[in-house]
C-alpha cells in the first residue's frame, strides 16, 4: 500500500470522527483548544488502537483464507462505506447522537469506540496486505487527530451542515479503495 493510498485510507477513516467533532463543536459555547485537543486524542487514540487489534486478528487467520482475502478486504470496505454514504443521507436531529458538549471520559469513550468499530475491520484488510501496521495505524491515528480537533472547531463555527458532507466522503472513498483492492488483485490495474 503506498503512501498517498494509506493517506486516503486514513481520511476516509477519520469522518466518522470528523462527523462526530463538528457535532461536539456545535455543543460547546466557547471553545478552547483543550476541547479540540481531548476529541483528537480520543478519537485518533482508538483510530490507530483498532486497526492494530484488527491487524493481529487478521495475521492469525491469513494463511487459511489468502486465496479470498482480497474478497473480503473489498466487502469490508464496500460495506462499511455504504453504511456510511447511507448514514449521511439519514435525517437525525441536530447530531441527536453526540451533540452535547460533555467531554468526559464515559461518553467520548463510546464515540470514540462507536467511531472506530469499521477501522477494526480494516486493521484485518491491512493484515492481508501484509501492511507495517505500526506505521500505518500511526499515520491513521494522526490523521484522525488532526480531522477531529479540526471538525470540533469547523462545529464551533460553522454548524452542522458538513455532517453529512463528512460522511458521504468517507463512505465513497472506503468503497473506492476496496474496489481498487479487488481490481489489482484480478489484474484489471497495474
Amino acid at each position: 500500500m503506498s503512501f498517498i493510498e494509506l493517506f486516503i485510507l486514513a481520511i476516509g477513516l477519520s469522518m466518522d470522527a470528523f462527523a462526530v467533532s463538528i457535532c461536539k463543536g456545535l455543543a460547546i459555547k466557547k471553545l478552547t483548544i483543550k476541547e479540540c485537543g481531548l476529541a483528537g486524542i480520543w478519537f485518533g487514540g482508538f483510530q490507530a488502537l483498532m486497526p492494530t487489534i484488527g491487524y493481529f486478528l487478521g495475521t492469525r487467520f491469513t494463511k487459511y483464507i489468502v486465496s479470498v482475502d482480497h474478497w473480503i478486504a473489498f466487502i469490508l470496505l464496500a460495506l462499511i462505506g455504504i453504511n456510511m454514504i447511507k448514514e449521511s443521507y439519514e435525517e437525525k436531529g441536530e447530531c441527536a447522537d453526540c451533540g452535547n458538549a460533555s467531554m468526559d471520559v464515559k461518553e467520548m469513550f463510546v464515540l470514540a469506540v462507536a467511531t472506530s468499530i469499521d477501522a477494526l475491520a480494516i486493521g484485518i484488510t491491512l493484515a492481508f496486505l501484509n501492511v507495517n501496521i505500526i506505521a500505518a495505524a500511526s499515520f491513521i491515528g494522526i490523521t484522525t487527530f488532526v480531522c477531529s480537533a479540526f471538525g470540533v472547531k469547523v462545529g464551533n463555527i460553522f454548524g452542522i451542515k458538513y455532517k453529512s458532507k463528512a460522511e458521504l466522503a468517507g463512505g465513497i472513498i472506503l468503497v473506492l479503495i476496496g474496489l481498487k483492492i479487488l481490481l489489482e488483485h484480478l489484474g484489471f490495474l497495474a
